[in-house]
């Protein structure tokens, strides 16, 4: 009898200690029960599976307790035993895959506290995917932060659609993940550079929780040859306009105009003496491996970003060469939208590339991206007159303008040295947006669309108002309850200017290229290829109209039909050419192009919201012609466009993609 009391006791205690870990379960079954695949933490915080979901059996305490020890492969079961994570063993007979049992595991032993803290063997422990509530770790291969937030801001899109976002991304970085681990590997033991006194894990502060591999492709997925980038930038010119690497197009991997993050650290570029990465999202762990294997560990580097996390915060505690400053906004309509990075070399010279790319590895993965990369630029010869190296495009004064907006004491080391750089060799205008109320100066407006107005009225051939105006980006903003409101209105005033003279001439023609929700379905990621894509159904019930000026994403000259655009274009054409083009991280949004006050009578005209930096190609700076070719000729070779021409109007069925898909 005093047995059976004490095992009674047992009992209860277990029941009750069980009930605290799983206070928060689902209510509803899993269709697949024991044979679910899944592997999303939002899938498993709504539905319970026979395999693991025991406690919701309507059973009493004692019966309960049986059924846990007679159900032999349950994942509560496994977790329940093992004294630490990676003790877990997994049986051989399980119904799924065993890498997909693996992150079921993990997720399930969050409601687990006493596997939180694995003492027994740290080297060997699994890292489990978060969930969305909690920091995000970014020292893995494969990031979960770098997929949980959407880049532009701010579309409303609410908490839910942000959580559920960063939660279905995880499910596809899993699969990466187990793809990684079915592969046979080269040790991951932590290594010694030459010279190096410590461990890549504690003296490159990628993986503060994991060794880093020997070999660069266990790593990152596309891995270029090494000391070829400049080669392959001359072979750009006169453009030097690249497209992103895709993962999943072969193709792109070999193609000239593509290139990867790692190509930008090339040695033959230039010796690294110190750089400044300018951002929205960051995934630090991801940005120093890539220094890392350039072997610019050490190399310092400013980041400036805005979007926080807890690793950019306490990167300079760990890494003493990286400094990483959030760039405040004061309205909260804004953000640091800004992607551009700035290179100094030992030998004086420095390069600036400014891209659409966030810093973390999706946007480097299945999406399609564009960059902008200038040539060399050498220091001006000693004694110089202080406008010696200006461009015809006037880049320097603009780089410094912009870069001074900051008011950031950490940039003023790189404005002195810009000044003392020759730009001569820079064709491309700077384009650029920064928040604020803005008035024109005696130069002519500095910012947003009428800064882009007032380059295309000077340098812009003469162009037929029959050509539209064709943008392409990767967000949607609020843009009024008519074409006219602000588009028609205001936009296009700026954006169809020329050199002509002023007379009257019609309005252009507007299109819009954004994925429509088949593009989407049918890419590399399925629909999870639109997580770059925040647009929302409240958003566009306001602007119905938009529909019937948009056109489908299609790119299979450039293999990236699959691949979703994050990369913002705007340009116009005729069958002559290719007027002009401008690649910007600027959405089609007021925060980023600015919109005029038509009502304060004290206000500045001009407000914009969020930084923003792009560059405009000119025919007449670059080639000195009225247009570029678009087809190959004798002369010059054709703009590398970033999609196809002609481009295709929406089908009367088609609808675009819509953030809200993903929380369906």
């Amino acid at each position: 009898m005093l047995l059976f009391a004490c095992v009674y006791i047992l009992l209860i205690v277990m029941e009750n200690s069980k009930r605290k870990m799983i206070s928060n379960a689902p209510t509803k079954e899993c269709q697949f029960g024991g044979e679910c695949y899944r592997v999303n933490p939002v899938h498993f915080r709504e539905y319970s599976h026979p395999h693991s979901e025991l406690y919701l059996l309507p059973v009493d305490c004692v019966s309960r307790c049986l059924i846990h020890f007679i159900l032999t492969f349950a994942v509560e079961k496994l977790l329940a035993k093992a004294a630490s994570f990676s003790m877990v063993e997994i049986p051989d007979d399980i119904k799924v895959h065993k890498s997909v049992f693996a992150e079921q595991l993990k997720i399930v032993s969050s409601l687990f506290p006493h596997l939180s803290c694995d003492s027994i063997n740290p080297e060997k422990k699994s890292k489990v995917e978060p969930n969305s509530a909690q920091p995000h770790p970014t020292t893995s291969s494969f990031p979960v932060s770098s997929v949980s937030k959407t880049d532009p801001k701010p579309l409303n899109s609410g908490k839910d659609n942000k959580n559920t976002i960063e939660s279905l991304f995880a499910e596809r970085r899993a699969k990466m993940q187990a793809a990684q681990r079915d592969k046979p590997a080269e040790t991951v033991a932590p290594v010694k550079k030459e010279g190096s006194s410590s461990s890549a894990t504690t003296d490159t502060g990628i993986s503060l929780k994991q060794a880093i591999p020997r070999d660069i492709n266990s790593y990152f997925p596309v891995v270029a040859p090494r000391g070829r980038m400049a080669q392959k930038l001359a072979m750009a010119a006169p453009y030097n306009f690249f497209l992103t690497t895709i993962t999943d197009s072969k193709p792109t991997h070999t193609e000239p105009l593509s290139i990867t993050f790692q190509e930008l650290l090339d040695s033959s570029l230039g010796e690294l003496e110190c750089s400044v990465q300018m951002n929205f999202m960051v995934d630090i762990g991801w940005l120093l491996a890539h220094y890392f294997f350039a072997g610019y560990e050490n190399v310092p580097l400013l980041v400036l970003y805005g979007d926080e996390t807890p690793e950019l915060r306490m990167v300079s505690q760990k890494k003493p060469n990286v400094t990483a400053l959030k760039v405040e906004i004061k309205t909260p309509f804004g953000v640091h939208h800004t992607k551009m990075g700035l290179y100094g070399y030992r030998d004086g010279s420095m390069r600036v590339v400014i891209s659409t790319a966030n810093l973390y590895e999706d946007d480097w993965h299945n999406r399609t991206q564009g960059l902008w990369i200038s040539p060399r630029l050498p220091a001006v010869p000693e004694g110089s007159d202080t406008t010696y190296g200006e461009s015809r495009t006037d880049f320097r004064a603009s780089l410094l303008s912009y870069l001074d907006a900051y008011k950031l004491p950490q940039l003023q080391p790189w404005m002195a040295r810009i000044r003392k750089t020759d730009f001569s060799d820079v064709k491309v205008f700077l384009i650029a947006s920064v928040p604020g109320g803005h008035t024109n100066t005696p130069k002519g407006p500095l910012w947003g669309h009428p800064r882009l107005g007032h380059v295309l009225s000077q340098h812009a051939a003469p162009i037929d108002d029959a050509c539209p105006l064709v943008a392409q980006s990767s967000s949607i903003g609020s843009l009024g309850p008519s074409p006219e409101s602000w588009v028609l209105g205001e936009i296009m005033a700026s954006f169809r200017k020329d050199s002509a003279p002023v007379g009257i001439r019609r309005l252009p023609g507007f299109r819009m290229i954004y994925p429509s929700y088949s593009n989407v379905r049918q890419s590399h990621d399925g629909l999870l290829g639109g997580g770059c894509l925040p647009y929302v159904r409240n958003t566009h019930v306001k602007q119905e109209w938009l529909k019937g000026y948009l056109h489908q994403w299609c790119s299979r000259t450039r293999h990236r039909n699959k691949a979703m655009p994050h990369i913002k274009t705007y340009c116009r054409w005729s069958h002559r050419g290719l007027y002009w083009f401008l690649l910007t991280s600027a959405n089609l949004s007021k925060s980023a192009w600015g919109v005029y006050n038509k009502t304060g009578r004290f206000e500045k005209p001009l407000r914009i919201n969020s930084y923003e930096v792009g560059v405009l190609f000119l025919p007449k700076m670059l080639l000195d012609e009225n247009f570029f070719p678009m087809e190959s000729n004798k002369k010059h070779p054709p703009f590398p466009m970033p999609y196809d021409i002609p481009i295709i109007p929406y089908a009367p069925e088609d609808t675009p993609f819509f953030m809200d898909y993903l929380q369906q």
